[in-house]
């Protein structure tokens, strides 16, 4: 064999190792091969973001895991909103947990969603530095905000409380950052007040330059950040599969309210295997206070998502083309009494 065709078959062998890698590594095609033979069902991906809006999610991943051995879907990281949007777009991942106003947005512009399920209630505060000399709402006038995105419900928060209080909205200056990036922006001043979902607001709090202006719940009392969105095409396929799922999602959030024990093992299972952080911040939004974010009466229903429209036309950010029926899916959990919570105890 000349040189050529040894290093013509050199390279075939190495591009079909990299292209077994990247299957293994990024498509998880042996993964996804291995459930097909286990059962006949094959898991699904979805998308989460490592907040506290998100946490039924790598919540029911382990506690399914822990009891069967197995998994009814595949948890996917992503680090901010335009990776995670983009996946769901791009059908890399079939459900997605995503901002309230952001998934209504994706159906004004056409892309066949609904939203099956909510991720939590309240779950949020607006946080300033302890030296700042904002201490009211009405302190907000002429000062930048952080807000994780356009299409937020923080956003829609803010609008909200300043209309109560009539204030121009546009008094305040907002700027889009991401969750992660936000507590260093507040640190050296760069921005006057963030606003997200936890644990972001809380890590504020516990490195010490922190104090929060309002909790959502003081703002707007059961308050909706992010949601459960499914494919349409996935749900008419395969709905016994949604099912599932949102059943393990509901299961999941009456574990973690069922006591606050449970909150700190999710805390710690969580962050270790999921979010990649110190459990502190967990266990410190989970039980500071204790209300601070709900997983419990989370079945989508009518009135949340009429009163988020009303928001967002009058703010600017929806054009109000589409409404509850066409967005939503409530009938995967009709009663949320009716759900159970898992009996499960993490190992210790």
């Amino acid at each position: 064999m000349g040189i050529f065709a040894r290093y013509a078959a050199t390279a075939v062998v190495w591009l079909a190792a990299i292209s077994v890698l990247h299957g293994w590594l990024n498509l998880n095609a042996f993964q996804a091969r291995r459930a097909g033979a286990d059962g006949g069902k094959k898991t699904f991906k979805i998308g989460f973001l490592p907040v506290t809006c998100h946490l039924t999610c790598p919540v029911t991943d382990f506690i399914n895991r822990s009891m069967t051995g197995s998994n009814i879907y595949e948890p996917i990281r992503f680090s901010g909103w335009p990776e995670l949007k983009e996946a769901f777009l791009a059908g890399h991942t079939e459900a997605t947990f995503i901002l309230a106003p952001l998934a209504m947005k994706l159906r004004e512009d056409g892309i066949k969603m609904k939203i099956v399920y909510l991720g939590h209630r309240d779950g949020t505060a607006l946080m300033v530095h302890k030296d700042s000399d904002i201490y009211r709402i009405e302190d907000l006038r002429g000062k930048t905000v952080a807000v994780p995105n356009r299409y937020s419900n923080q956003r829609l928060l803010i609008f909200k409380a300043l209309r109560d209080r009539n204030i121009p909205f546009d008094e305040v200056k907002l700027v889009e950052m991401p969750p992660p990036d936000m507590p260093a922006a507040l640190s050296v001043k760069a921005v006057d007040g963030i606003t997200s979902g936890e644990p972001f607001m809380g890590q504020t709090e516990l490195d010490g330059y922190g104090r929060i202006l309002y909790l959502t719940k003081d703002v707007w009392p059961e308050f909706i950040s992010c949601v459960l969105a499914v494919r349409e095409d996935v749900i008419e396929k395969d709905r016994e599969r949604v099912q599932d799922l949102v059943n393990g999602i509901a299961k999941s959030g009456k574990w973690i309210d069922q006591s606050m024990d449970h909150r700190m093992q999710a805390a710690k299972f969580v962050s270790k295997n999921y979010y990649n952080q110190h459990p502190r911040l967990l266990e410190f939004v989970l039980s500071k206070p204790p209300d601070r974010v709900k997983y419990t009466n989370l079945a989508v229903r009518r009135p949340d998502f009429e009163e988020i429209e009303e928001l967002a036309r009058t703010a600017g950010i929806l054009e109000g083309k589409v409404h509850f029926d066409d967005y939503c899916d409530p009938s995967f959990v009709r009663d949320d009494a009716t759900i159970e919570a898992f009996q499960f105890e993490a190992p210790r």
